[in-house]
């Protein structure tokens, strides 16, 4: 947990930090803290060690280990524990298991590489080693069943506005949980639950966002983007990884206060790129058109008919795209 906090501390200092202040702040001894520096410095971390001066990042790897995480964490409870796996099938699958044998709320799984990572509607999401973020955090709501959907929507929410607040990515979403910039993909997120009778045992909530990725394979290339391709700069997973929980936290307090989203309606609404765009519902049945309107408090998208009829769309198993293509 150390390096994590010694980390956290030299960032927050932005120039050096003495040994001896160090070694205070944690109470530890000062080879204590010179054992960490050189296990940060093992890991990637350039940090500059001065006598007399003590000790000065200079840069940073792009890690997402849990000590990178945790030193850019800026939340109550979302992320803590963080769990980093260097490869794993699955952050949900992980995330699942470890909630059946009783990790609390908050905890994240975090993976530099998932190679079987899986989407909504039974779609893959692939994850590239070094490139991405795939993680998943365990929530333990008191809530009915019924509420949980919505819990993605809040997801998707947090991740769009970490994304144009760090980075000026232009995003958007595309309902229920889609983010897009341009109309191609550059986060899925998908919720899954335990319940028993009519009660929640856990959530966990898996999020992928395409970060430095800067090639796709053929099929996806028209329909899929990254942070960097979008900014021409590659992008610090960890911080935003760390800013995502940050404002997931935020929003889904909120959703508590209601448990629904009626706090969150107007702000969804104004970055929802379906809004105003003629829709194609896929569902079971068969397909249909409408106008987006919107989301309601349910976080069900209204959808005006041609003839004047409003109908509410139910995420579950119903996909919406442009007439046109994917938006």
């Amino acid at each position: 947990m150390m390096k994590s906090e010694i980390l956290s501390a030299l960032r927050k200092k932005g120039d050096y930090v003495s040994g001896q202040e160090l070694s205070e702040q944690f109470q530890v001894s000062r080879t204590a803290v010179w054992k960490k520096i050189k296990e940060l410095q093992s890991d990637g971390y350039r940090i500059e060690a001065v006598p007399n001066r003590g000790y000065r990042i200079a840069g940073e790897p792009d890690l997402i280990t849990a000590e990178a995480v945790e030193s850019r964490l800026d939340t109550v409870w979302a992320g803590h524990p963080v769990i980093y796996l260097a490869e794993v099938a699955s952050t949900n699958q992980y995330a699942k298991k470890i909630s059946e044998e009783g990790a609390g709320q908050g905890t994240l799984v975090i993976a530099d590489f998932q190679n079987q990572g899986k989407g909504r509607l039974g779609r893959t999401w692939t994850t590239p080693a070094g490139t991405a973020v795939a993680m998943s955090l365990v929530l333990r709501p008191r809530l009915s069943p019924l509420r949980i959907p919505m819990v993605t929507l809040v997801m998707g929410l947090a991740v769009t506005k970490a994304c144009r607040e760090l980075y000026s990515v232009p995003a958007l979403i595309k309902w229920p949980n889609d983010v897009v910039v341009e109309g191609r993909k550059l986060s899925g997120i998908l919720t899954e639950m335990s319940t028993e009778l009519n009660r929640v045992n856990y959530v966990v909530i898996g999020t992928g966002i395409n970060v430095n990725v800067t090639e796709f394979p053929r099929d996806l290339r028209d329909k899929a983007t990254s942070v960097l391709l979008e900014t021409g700069q590659a992008a610090s997973r960890s911080e935003l990884a760390a800013c995502c929980l940050a404002r997931f936290e935020e929003y889904y307090e909120k959703f508590l206060q209601t448990e629904d989203l009626s706090l969150l309606m107007e702000e969804y609404n104004s970055l929802l790129i379906n809004r105003g765009r003629t829709v194609q519902v896929q569902e079971p049945e068969g397909n249909w058109r409408g106008t987006a309107l919107g989301i309601d408090r349910e976080g069900c998208l209204l959808v005006e008919k041609e003839e004047g009829s409003v109908e509410k769309v139910f995420a579950g198993e119903v996909s919406v795209r442009g007439v046109y293509g994917y938006v």
